[in-house]
């Protein structure tokens, strides 16, 4: 149990007046949307990597990883329940090294340290009594599950190309094993084939054409396995970083109406001992680079159009585990939401987040499953901002990055603020953009009800803590390892939005009048 703090309000009132203020005038384009999200945006991961994983002389994924999480703690329980429901996907870099122990095969061995393996570790085996048992708690705990399958069963490394893997998929291990599955009716929202195996792969890469052949084969096994259409599992693909071509190539040969949705993968601040982890994270021109991705990305979707769009179906921020000095602190929700926020506007419909527990990035910490503050960014994401994009413009200082949605409870809409400038505090009013012209003025919004405002801070003002404050009250479960009350600050409509240096406010106005939200 956590000491009660009472002093995060006065060290950032205080840090708050002695910034320097800027008015800012933020317009919201409501009268139609540029986006559409899923209703669970917000996802998470839970990896295969076993305790003997290590980077940079560290090992933090401890038992974190799928195969040894104890699922019996309440804190975790309670961490996931709290979303209402949870996005989970099952999956990451050993992936493609699992077998499934069932039908014909007999031997389940665990994953080992092995120089010559895939990501250094010999085979591994996900037994039929563990996935019993993570069923129960996915079932107990209100998940909805995308599973990622072995995309290399049955193939072989190449002898003269490294890291490439070549021959035909063979679906008859995923087929026992999906079999198993219906018949003890678990639900399974979607299966992503393969993991990090597009383009030049990580660890593993398979030719674009022989891809775009297998997921064939894996969505026929589906539609066999899976009479019904409204129970039938999505496909997912490839699972990886993008590459214009590969992309392309893959999705060329297996046609439209094979994968549902078009699965990516984000690290864009690179390995996680970058001694320059914390410049990237405050800078808004590196953070706008990867907006290229998500461009390129939307385009291939805009070409090929999968039924479920693009999903980012694992992002950690850093390489490798994370940053030990950074990934766990307040610091890092100013790339965490700020991905988030961008993803949405190029119509990426699902976000997962590496990871719900492991590693350095971690929503929450891997030994006592306390929720590091990230956590509470994604859950209020979850609860507050709805699934249909609206564009804002301002005319400011970058450092002040702005999100609009409409409100995920209607009516209304609601918006993030992220301030990444250390010594600057913002003062915003809002406009409603005129629709039809855009060389009439904008409409002021004066609001009438009070608005609802949630403030993120980190505890002491340190960036690097690993405490959150919401409305000047610390972030801690309570006694019962519940997630404490997020209670909105309800605050005059008639004033400007004050948003204080280095913090992040979400803010939901119910009389802000926007057609696409009606």
């Amino acid at each position: 149990m956590y000491f009660k703090f009472t002093f995060c309000p006065i060290i950032l009132l205080l840090w708050a007046s002695l910034s320097f203020a800027q008015n800012v005038n933020v317009v919201i384009h409501g009268a139609a949307s540029i986006a559409k999200t899923d209703d669970n945006f917000v996802c998470v991961t839970l990896d295969w990597w076993p305790a003997e994983k290590c980077d940079y002389n560290q090992c933090p994924w401890g038992k974190a990883g799928i195969l040894n999480l104890d699922l019996r703690y309440g804190a975790l329980i309670n961490a996931i329940k709290a979303f209402n429901p949870l996005r989970i996907k099952v999956g990451g870099s050993l992936q493609d090294n699992v077998v499934y122990k069932v039908g014909e095969v007999s031997s389940c061995p665990n994953f080992m340290k092995r120089e010559d393996g895939l990501f250094g570790f010999s085979q591994g085996c996900l037994s039929m009594e563990r996935w019993d048992q993570l069923n129960r708690f996915f079932n107990h705990t209100g998940v909805k599950l995308t599973f990622g399958l072995n995309a290399l069963f049955g193939r072989n490394e190449s002898q003269t190309e490294k890291g490439l893997w070549i021959g035909d998929w063979q679906p008859q291990n995923t087929r026992d094993f999906m079999q198993y599955t219906i018949s003890k009716g678990y639900k399974v929202d979607s299966y992503e084939f393969g993991n990090q195996l597009s383009g030049s792969g990580m660890g593993a890469k398979v030719d674009a054409k022989q891809y775009g052949k297998d997921v064939i084969v894996l969505k026929n096994l589906v539609k066999e396995l899976y009479a019904h259409p409204e129970t039938q599992p999505k496909a997912l693909g490839p699972g990886g970083f993008y590459e214009e071509k590969w992309f392309n190539t893959f999705l060329e040969v297996s046609g439209q109406g094979i994968v549902d949705g078009l699965t990516h993968h984000i690290y864009n601040l690179g390995p996680g001992d970058d001694p320059n982890m914390m410049n990237k994270i405050l800078d808004p021109s590196y953070l706008n680079q990867v907006s290229q991705t998500y461009k390129g990305v939307s385009d291939v979707v805009n070409k090929f159009r999968p039924q479920l769009g693009a999903w980012v179906s694992e992002s950690g921020g850093a390489l490798n585990g994370g940053s030990k000095d950074v990934s766990r602190t307040f610091a890092d929700g100013f790339w965490y939401l700020d991905q988030m926020g961008m993803a949405s506007t190029y119509d990426q419909k699902v976000f997962c987040r590496q990871a719900l527990i492991g590693g350095n990035y971690g929503l929450l910490n891997a030994t006592t499953f306390v929720p590091n503050p990230d956590y509470y960014g994604a859950l209020l994401w979850h609860r507050l901002m709805g699934s249909t994009v609206l564009a804002v413009t301002k005319e400011s200082d970058p450092n002040l990055r702005v999100y609009a949605h409409c409100a995920k409870k209607k009516p209304g809409v609601s918006l993030i603020f992220i301030n990444l400038s250390k010594d600057r505090s913002f003062n915003i009013t809002l406009s409603n953009a005129k629709p039809g012209d855009a060389g009439k003025p904008n409409y002021e919004f004066v609001g009438k009800q009070t608005r609802e405002e949630y403030h993120l801070r980190a505890l002491t003002g340190d960036i690097k803590d690993d405490i959150v404050c919401l409305n000047d009250v610390p972030m801690v479960q309570t006694d019962s390892e519940d997630i404490p009350a997020m209670d909105p600050k309800l605050v005059d409509a008639s004033t400007p939005i004050s948003i204080a240096a280095q913090s992040i406010a979400y803010v939901t106005i119910r009389d802000f009048e926007a057609p696409a939200c009606v």
